[in-house]
């Protein structure tokens, strides 16, 4: 009878801690992920220097080498910095950038869709890691109430087991 509690019990404070967990924290991912969307701003840099490789040459798609690059801040300062290009860009050709509010470089920020993709999977395993405490006490919980009625089975049988030999009367 207090197995079937403590199992009940176990399983509703897993799937409680793992949904709670587990919404918490995605919300948490998309709430940062937004800010970060807000704090960045594209812009429009230009190459300085070469980049590596040949232009038109065949490249894998999505290759990219390291060049410098110069943009404009909003007060009017120059600034540069190393980016990503297609192989062989040549000087002055223009690069996409995105810059945080002081105009340094900053990583292009997830869009919306890979913002709740993201949220989604980082709140799911951290559901599945919240989940697993519960659960594992319950485990523990059952297995120490199952030695305990073994033992006390086992004590019983050694006390009336002998006696099953013998002939009444």
């Amino acid at each position: 009878m207090v197995e079937g509690w403590v199992l009940v019990g176990a399983w509703l404070l897993t799937l409680l801690a793992g949904t709670i967990a587990g919404l918490v924290t995605a919300r948490a991912v998309e709430r940062d992920l937004a800010h970060e969307r807000a704090a960045t701003h594209p812009m429009i840099a230009y190459v300085v220097t070469p980049a590596p490789g040949r232009s038109g040459a065949r490249s894998s798609a999505g290759e990219r080498v390291w060049a410098g690059v110069r943009w404009t801040a909003p007060d009017g300062s120059p600034r540069t910095g190393q980016v990503r290009v297609t192989p062989g860009a040549a000087t002055g050709a223009p690069v996409a950038i995105w810059t945080d509010d002081h105009a340094h470089l900053a990583n292009r920020p997830a869009t919306p869709t890979e913002a709740t993709v993201r949220a989604a999977f980082i709140g799911t395993l951290a559901g599945a890691a919240a989940a697993a405490l519960p659960f594992a006490a319950g485990r523990l919980l059952l297995t120490r109430l199952e030695r305990h009625r073994l033992s006390r089975w086992h004590t019983e049988w050694s006390r009336l087991g002998p006696q099953w030999g013998r002939k009444t009367g």
